[in-house]
Order: C-alpha cells, then structure tokens, then sequence
C-alpha cells in the first residue's frame, strides 16, 4: 500500500525523505487549456541533496521536501495507479494511417511549400506589420 503524506504534514514528509528515491505528486490539467489530455497526471521527483542551512531534503533544482510538500502536496511514495507521467507521450489523438496509405503532393503543394520555404528563410521577410515606435 502506497504511503502518502498531505501538505499538513510537510514537517513529517521531510524528516521520512530518504535520499535517491522516487517521490510522486500528482497535477491537475486545466481541460479548457488542453482538451486531449488527461485531467490528472504524475510527476516523479528524486532528493538528491541536503539544503546547506536547515539540513532538509532538496531536489537538483533547489525545491525542499518540506516546500514541495507543501506546495504540491499531497505526496506519495509509489507512483499511483492508472495514471500517467507528465513526463510520457502524450494520448494519441488521431489514429496511425497505416503501411497501406500513400499521399503524394502535387506540384501545386510543393510549390507552396517551397515558396514558403523560401519566405522564411529570408532575413527580414518576416517583419512585424503593427505600428513603428
């Protein structure tokens, strides 16, 4: 059974911390901001440290057991079940095409994209069209 720790118990969380192990907490997903993925997802972090004054757990970048906690809180030692890693791939939105579909561009499309090739690559073609200062 996996043990979790609640942002009331930051303290706690921070004296238990052992160093090199994973810790997991979980993000809520805005639905309006990104609609295909998944409302609730994971992410593992490993203290590697001890901060110089208090002597607390600290990840690579700086964030204390007891901060982490309490910021991201609630905080579990096994990853939990059925959910994903924010740092997996992402759903599949659109299905493979598969080995027997072939699409071939006209010369049209390829003049296209050959014309906005060029575009691009040119120094100061993309200009901003707004008002000067």
């Amino acid at each position: 059974m996996a043990k979790s720790w609640s942002a009331a118990q930051a303290k706690k969380f921070a004296r238990e911390v052992r160093l090199g192990k994973p810790y997991y907490f979980v993000y809520d997903v805005a639905r309006n901001r990104a609609p295909y993925e998944d409302s609730k997802l994971y992410s593992e972090v490993v203290f590697t440290g001890r901060a110089a004054f208090t002597g607390n757990p600290c990840t690579d970048s700086g964030y204390s057991a007891h901060t982490l906690c309490l910021n991201y809180g609630p905080i579990y030692d096994e990853p939990p079940v059925g959910m994903r890693n924010v740092a997996g791939p992402g759903p599949q939105v659109g299905a493979p095409l598969g080995e027997d579909h072939s699409a071939y561009l006209d010369e049209a499309e390829i003049r296209g994209m050959e014309k906005l090739a060029r575009q691009g690559s040119v120094p100061g073609a993309r200009r901003c069209r707004g008002r000067r200062a």
